[in-house]
């Protein structure tokens, strides 16, 4: 019994790499993947690519735009280095809760008061208020931090109408 269970595997095994090697191969590798023998002419084709000028006009502004929403659109108005590294990946740059207009994680923070804000910091230090992700990111802060941060907050949606203008 054990003979013909091998057997049949090894003729499984040999007849799924005669497919294999009749539709061309295996290679995941995308263009210069599939025959070893296209390498240079790949190589020929990139360089050709390289050379010719973009499609394009407006390179220059699409790099930029790249380079703003990678680094969360600090063009908006200027916000601290500690709101950046805590708040703003959930909240967004400017606390409106989007970045690129897609919806983050957390809710949006534009016009809040600052003792709402603070009352809510607190909170969520304290674990009355459940988030984990919060609670983490708070939990070494001091009063005082949470009240800067609360204070920073409130300024957003006037910064923002400021820029409006």
């Amino acid at each position: 019994m054990k003979n013909i269970i091998a057997i049949a595997s090894t003729v499984i095994v040999l007849i799924l790499m005669g497919y294999t090697f009749s539709t061309g191969g295996a290679f995941q590798g995308g263009e210069a993947g599939h025959v070893i023998e296209d390498i240079g002419s790949f190589k020929k084709k990139q360089a050709n690519n390289s050379t010719q000028p973009p499609e394009n006009e407006n390179v220059e502004e699409d790099k930029i735009r790249a380079l703003r929403d990678k680094a969360g659109n600090t063009a908006m108005f200027e916000v601290s280095n500690a709101y950046k590294s805590k708040c703003a990946s959930c909240h967004g740059i400017d606390g409106s809760g989007l970045q690129n207009g897609k919806k983050l994680m957390g809710p949006g923070l534009l016009g809040q008061s600052e003792e709402k804000l603070f009352t809510d910091l607190v909170d969520f230090k304290a674990g009355r208020k459940e988030n984990l992700i919060m609670k983490g990111l708070l939990i070494n802060l001091s009063e005082e931090d949470l009240k800067e941060y609360a204070k920073e907050i409130a300024q957003f949606k006037a910064r923002k109408e400021a820029l409006e203008k």
